[in-house]
């Protein structure tokens, strides 16, 4: 496409709040905003494993108005990967500025605005997992966090969505967790929202549903 047909293109570009909210969950997992003119406009990069290939096109689908190509594929020695990104766009300009503080991401101070049940299932499939089948504790790989900010969002959790949350430290930084007692609210919140293809990821009720008698 043409720069001139770009820019018309972008010029018509407006994000929808489905968009939004998943965007939101997106940037507390894998994905990242990027720069090229000091903070002018920016575009938002998505990267997969080639595992989750089906998830990164479901994820294209819902961004495709942004996109110019389909998901790639990136292949050598080290890692097979999935990615695509959008196009530069001030739009993402405000989620720069909540999500990063310099070149390190964070979490938005106004978080508790920001976050609703579809952006915790996006963040889920993004970056979370389930401790084991048994205790059904539900784990969010947020090490790359400042523990304040793993902080943040576990009152948030607590707070407006009634979950049992808490930070636990691991060698390589503040590891977010909810308790399996959780586990029955915490499903309620995500499963309108998951991905068939992330369904392993959260497997049946902790609680074992007898028929009456």
């Amino acid at each position: 496409m043409h720069s001139r047909a770009i820019e018309q293109l972008k010029a018509t570009l407006k994000l929808s709040n489905i968009q939004r909210e998943v965007l939101v969950g997106l940037l507390l997992g894998d994905a990242h905003l990027e720069t090229q003119n000091r903070g002018r406009t920016y575009r938002v990069k998505f990267e997969y494993s080639a595992k989750h290939r089906e998830y990164a096109e479901h994820l294209y689908g819902l961004f495709q108005p942004w996109v110019l190509s389909p998901p790639q594929r990136e292949l050598d020695d080290s890692h097979d990967n999935v990615w695509f990104q959008t196009v530069s766009h001030p739009a993402f300009r405000f989620y720069a500025h909540q999500f990063y503080d310099g070149h390190q991401k964070c979490v938005p101070r106004n978080i508790h605005r920001l976050l609703t049940a579809r952006s915790i299932a996006y963040w889920f499939m993004d970056d979370g997992s389930i401790k084991s089948r048994e205790s059904k504790g539900v784990i969010f790989n947020t090490q790359g966090f400042a523990r304040k900010d793993v902080k943040r969002l576990v009152d948030i959790l607590c707070s407006h969505f009634s979950l049992e949350a808490s930070e636990r430290r691991q060698p390589d930084g503040w590891q977010l967790f909810v308790s399996g007692k959780s586990y029955e609210r915490f499903r309620q919140i995500v499963d309108p929202y998951i991905h068939q293809s992330m369904l392993y990821k959260v497997p049946v009720d902790r609680k074992t549903k007898m028929p009456k008698l």
